[in-house]
């Protein structure tokens, strides 16, 4: 892995793809993406013809329908006005927009052929609840290795239609092979495979939660809009995709372990649509969480725009993490539910005390079968590509 010397460094294919996506664009060898609303509906939904309309509400409240619509022309409004995008960052945006909608049709198409999948029953869900960067995805994985457990494959988060023939895992391996191939820091920042543990953040911003697109674009209107909107169209179509996709493999009678950092800023909300959930609240030092946060955006915002504003990417972060701070807090003084806090320091000094700690007060049993599959899990990790965002961290010490 090449070294990363600053928080906004990127590689050396990015300059090169975006000189030329411009020069196509400006030659007319490729089309120009269109970033307004009413473009990236048409091409998304083109496949579906006459029948689009219809997959569009198939299975949703009116509501819900008319919230994508709005959260749509608000961000792409956003993005052309403020993000400053390079060609590159204008072709991912147009490609992950237009999927976004896509996928809302398949997902309609879906409903109205098997209405029965949204009736599917779940199992009270396991919530991890933090901060990014404060060790929730530890937390997460060692709870998705329990086979008492179910979780998300990153396969079915970011490509969640059902497919034949696995070809979901296949999409997947060749968009971590593109994204890793533009940015060589991304899998040690946040480690990713086609069939591995992944949380649900795909799954929020497919009904447009700010959460991922803040993470990789400047759009503080969309942003500002967003954390001042109602997020329950979001969650009820969360419970949809949840239910489809334990319809799909089978284990709806399985706890599901759930884990979104954003999952903090609309706990109120997430609570509403899981009232029987046990919540595991990951904790640890603001300053520790703030330097992560910003490395990570720093990150994947470097790759979309060449006006990246380190100190406003900080700024940015130390208001979300306090925002977030007081609505976690907030959500979880009005809950009488099972919860367990675990902090990022005590897992270090021994994690298998505080799994079992958790564990017991939230009533779950830890089966020697499961110890052992978390023993694994950890064992794994030991030599894992997160390792090196540490090291990077301490580099970064006179930027951040």
């Amino acid at each position: 892995m090449q070294a990363r010397t600053h928080p906004l460094s990127r590689a050396a294919l990015v300059d090169k793809s975006s000189a030329f996506l411009g020069q196509a664009w400006e030659k007319g060898w490729l089309p120009d993406p269109d970033l307004n609303a009413a473009g990236l509906w048409k091409k998304a939904s083109k496949p579906f013809g006459e029948l689009a309309d219809m997959f569009e509400i198939a299975g949703r409240q009116p509501e819900d329908v008319a919230d994508f619509r709005l959260r749509l022309h608000e961000l792409t409004k956003s993005i052309q006005a403020e993000a400053d995008l390079n060609p590159l960052g204008r072709a991912m945006a147009y490609g992950q927009l237009v999927r976004v909608i896509r996928n809302r049709l398949k997902f309609g198409a879906l409903w109205t052929r098997k209405p029965d999948v949204l009736a599917t029953q779940l199992a009270p869900p396991i919530i991890v609840i933090g901060h990014m960067r404060s060790g929730t995805t530890r937390i997460h994985k060692l709870l998705a290795a329990d086979p008492a457990h179910s979780h998300t494959r990153y396969c079915d988060a970011y490509h969640p239609v059902p497919t034949r023939l696995g070809l979901n895992r296949v999409k997947s391996a060749l968009d971590l092979a593109m994204l890793g191939a533009l940015n060589p820091w991304l899998q040690s920042i946040h480690p990713m495979a086609p069939a591995e543990v992944e949380e649900e953040l795909a799954w929020i911003a497919a009904s447009l939660n700010h959460s991922i697109y803040e993470s990789q674009w400047h759009i503080p209107s969309f942003t500002a809009f967003s954390e001042a909107r109602d997020p329950a169209p979001i969650y009820r179509e969360l419970v949809r995709i949840l239910r489809t996709d334990a319809t799909k493999r089978g284990n709806a009678s399985r706890p599901r372990v759930l884990k979104v950092p954003a999952f903090s800023e609309e706990l109120a909300t997430l609570l509403i649509q899981f009232p029987d959930a046990r919540l595991i609240v990951a904790e640890r030092e603001q300053g520790s969480v703030l330097r992560s946060a910003v490395s990570l955006a720093a990150n994947q915002m470097a790759v979309q725009s060449d006006s990246c504003d380190l100190e406003q990417i900080e700024k940015f972060w130390r208001r979300k993490i306090a925002l977030r701070e007081e609505r976690m807090a907030a959500a979880l003084s009005n809950w009488n539910g099972p919860v367990a806090h675990l902090t990022f320091n005590a897992l270090n000094d021994d994690w298998e005390r505080e799994i079992s700690r958790a564990y017991e007060e939230l009533g779950l049993t830890l089966s020697d079968t499961a110890l052992a599959a978390m023993r694994q899990t950890m064992l794994q990790s030991e030599n894992g590509q997160h390792h090196a965002h540490s090291e990077q961290l301490e580099g970064f010490a006179a930027q951040l």
